[in-house]
């Protein structure tokens, strides 16, 4: 088997993967830069929209490694010219996720108080999570959903599709926030923060219609569910198992970030708000590259062909380093002019200011970790991406959070410990596949 790995086939990937993949952290950041700008509350709306963010983004991602693990299975048994054994599989392993999303909102909706004094919410900021909570996690469901087919187009080495829904949902939520958070004098009165909430929802349920009609017509696959299992369930579970783990971990550390945040003040959770979701946006954007990778690698493993697959990992590297110097270099031209898009708060702009200079500077640290993590995801191997995360976390992550916290560095400490973070997930990957493949070739 011949798998073309040019620079025409990965931008063919990894450019339409990078506009899917943004759709996630477009949906949060639109609502940031809205709510930000509204008349009363805005500090406290913004505060509220970023600890509910972190949160519902922590379950998607949780939950959402269905993509991986359904992309990996697939494009496997696409090298291996064997996709035919696998049509029943899909619908199945969709099955399991949804069902298991609507437990996770018939869990959590009754507890949402809770959940966000977790997070150290009080007060008006509080009751603004709640409010805004209890509407977006009904699309939680309808996220997975897309997930998942979004797993399915990518196993068949597909990013065109997954491309189209996302720009369709996104373009739709900007419209709606616009409409209902500020309102229509006359016609639909100002929501507010509800508004923002209704616009993601409205959004995420059209992206998994349109998902449903295109895996339906433009693939052999069904998502009628038919028993008994395929074989591959297990193996699925065990890659989803795995990826829970380590995105718990994952999230471990984004829950430190936001409570740490939240504690510090409104204006420091809503500068934290404001710089989150830009280096979300702007992984993702890298993330392109890394999701070319794990379709490419994932089909170059299927076929044992192990020289192409190293070939590829020098290749992602190097695009993937130059998108995130580009992502840099533009924020570093408009420094001073990006965060007044998101508030007009004096004292929010002086502290998101203070810090942006560091998010900056992970990008294109952040490109090297994403390659190889998109990779490995690409060949199945779950059980070390999971190992490394938890390390990261544990001896990374939290450590230098509280070194730096105690030294009240506040929202620096924060991102610098993100820094520290994304490097302890990148190394050993690099090292680890430098191990596996690079004898297999010389031998």
């Amino acid at each position: 088997m011949n798998t073309d790995i040019s620079l025409k086939r990965i931008n063919k990937l990894a450019i339409p993967a990078l506009i899917a993949g943004i759709a996630e952290p477009l949906l949060s950041i639109t609502d940031t830069a809205i709510i930000g700008n509204i008349d009363t509350n805005a500090t406290e709306s913004l505060a509220a929209v970023g600890i509910v963010g972190a949160f519902i983004s922590m379950l998607v991602w949780v939950f959402g490694q269905i993509r991986s693990a359904i992309s990996s299975i697939i494009s496997q048994y696409l090298g291996a010219n064997r996709l035919d054994i696998i049509k029943n599989l899909p619908a199945q392993a969709i099955g399991i996720v949804v069902l298991g999303s609507m437990l996770i909102l018939l869990i959590s909706y009754p507890f949402a108080k809770q959940i966000f004094q977790f997070y150290n919410a009080s007060g008006v900021v509080l009751e603004y999570c709640i409010i805004y909570f209890k509407i977006r996690i009904f699309g939680f469901p309808f996220s997975l959903f897309v997930f998942a087919i979004f797993g399915i187009f990518r196993g068949l080495q597909n990013t065109f599709y997954p491309m189209i829904i996302a720009i369709f949902g996104a373009l739709l939520n900007v419209f709606l926030d616009i409409i209902l958070v500020y309102g229509v004098e006359g016609f639909i009165p100002a929501m507010n923060i509800e508004g923002a909430a209704y616009a993601s929802l409205i959004a995420q349920i059209s992206m998994a219609i349109i998902s449903f009609i295109l895996l339906v017509k433009k693939t052999n696959f069904s998502l009628k569910i038919s028993l008994p299992f395929h074989e591959e369930i297990p193996r699925l579970l065990g890659m989803i198992g795995n990826l829970f783990i380590r995105t718990i971990a994952l999230n471990t550390a984004l829950y430190f970030a936001t409570a740490y945040a939240t504690d510090y003040g409104a204006a420091y959770i809503a500068a934290y708000t404001i710089g989150i979701n830009i280096w979300l946006l702007g992984a993702f954007m890298i993330d392109g590259y890394s999701s070319a990778g794990n379709i490419l690698a994932g089909k170059l493993f299927g076929a044992k062909d192990y020289k192409s697959l190293i070939e590829l990992s020098k290749k992602l590297t190097k695009y993937g380093i130059i998108t995130g110097l580009i992502i840099m270099s533009f924020g570093v031209l408009f420094y001073n002019l990006i965060g007044k898009i998101f508030t007009k708060e004096d004292l929010v702009l002086a502290e998101f200011n203070h810090v942006f200079w560091i998010v900056l500077l992970t990008m294109p640290i952040s490109a090297l970790t994403f390659i190889f993590d998109g990779m490995f995801k690409g060949m199945g191997k779950m059980k070390f991406l999971r190992n490394v995360l938890i390390l990261s976390t544990a001896f990374g992550f939290i450590p230098t959070l509280l070194f730096f916290d105690w030294l009240d560095y506040k929202l620096v400490a924060i991102w610098i410990a993100f820094t520290i973070w994304i490097l302890a997930r990148g190394i050993p990957l690099m090292i680890k596949f430098r191990k596996l493949f690079y004898p297999l070739v010389k031998s």
